[in-house]
């Protein structure tokens, strides 16, 4: 495991374990106000412990991951029953620029590259939203295995399994992430696939937006009941395409301005100035394939700020 700082930390050391436990927790909720909150009790459990009892700790970043990721679990299972009750679709929250916190995060490695993904395919919109569907067991052992390679043993200590369960845990998982086909390199194109998406909806360009839909694009909105959008998903490329140009003749005066959502092409809808909706769009041989549009102004702060 790559996340353990010297005991001796220095402010900077401080400030990177800090986006370490930020880059766990974002990965595991995909939600950065819940992370953050999780952040804070991992913190506060510390410095509970009284001198000798931190002093006796030999990995101290390490026992933060644990206790972060503990809190996770705990999160992850009251999630699900909040989400019952949540209008609409719900879906991750964006972040802005690459989606990191730490540009030195831990790099995984392992025997086998082909069982692990790069923290930049973990962060991206399409991999949260298959996270998403994993129990909350599977998405921890996914996580702390798969992108940030601790151990079985080390995520046994956190789920209280044996190694072997915790191995069919992420067996599972990543079978979820295959499915999905999620992952792979991206194309050097996809920003120019998206920016052809973002043209022909700036002009109500219908053949421009059905030539650049996949034929089963999905489309999914989340406003969370606050703000007006789709209750359902949009399937296809035609009711896609005439989704996008509905908003646009019911909304005019829209900007839309390409920007990094979540380390990948995305765009940001702004109206009267004010952001209000981000999009997230994942490119899959040259079309765009799923656009996943986030409303809730709860999940828009961090662009706002």
């Amino acid at each position: 495991m790559e996340l353990v700082l010297d005991r001796d930390e220095t402010t900077a050391g401080e400030s990177r374990q800090r986006r370490s436990l930020m880059d766990v927790s974002y990965r595991m909720l995909g939600s950065a106000v819940e992370a953050e909150d999780v952040v804070q009790e991992t913190y506060a459990r510390w410095f509970a412990l009284s001198d000798a009892q931190r002093e006796e700790i030999e990995r101290p970043t390490a026992w933060l991951v644990r206790v972060a990721s503990r809190i996770c679990l705990d999160v992850l299972g009251s999630a699900r029953v909040r989400r019952e009750q949540y209008v609409g679709e719900w879906l991750p929250e964006p972040l802005p620029e690459d989606g990191r916190w730490s540009s030195q995060a831990a790099a995984a490695s392992s025997s086998d590259p082909a069982d692990r993904v790069t923290l930049d395919e973990s962060v991206g919109m399409a991999m949260l939203v298959v996270l998403d569907t994993m129990t909350p067991a599977e998405r921890v052992a996914f996580v702390l295995h798969d992108v940030f390679a601790f151990t079985f043993a080390e995520v046994g200590e956190v789920l209280e399994r044996s190694p072997a369960a915790c191995r069919q845990l992420a067996t599972s998982a990543r079978r979820r992430v295959r499915t999905a086909q999620v992952g792979g390199v991206r194309q050097r194109n996809d920003a120019d696939v998206v920016s052809a998406f973002r043209a022909a909806w700036e002009t109500g360009n219908l053949a421009a937006l059905l030539a650049v839909l996949d034929p089963a694009a999905t489309v999914v909105a989340d406003g969370g009941g606050k703000v007006a959008a789709a209750l359902h998903p949009v399937v296809g490329d035609a009711d896609a395409a005439a989704f996008f140009l509905g908003v646009r003749d019911r909304a005019r005066g829209l900007e839309i301005e390409g920007r990094v959502v979540n380390g990948e092409p995305g765009l940001v809808v702004r109206l009267d100035g004010e952001i209000v909706s981000v999009l997230a769009l994942h490119v899959v041989r040259g079309r765009v394939s799923d656009v996943w549009i986030v409303r809730n102004p709860d999940k828009l702060r961090p662009w706002r700020g």
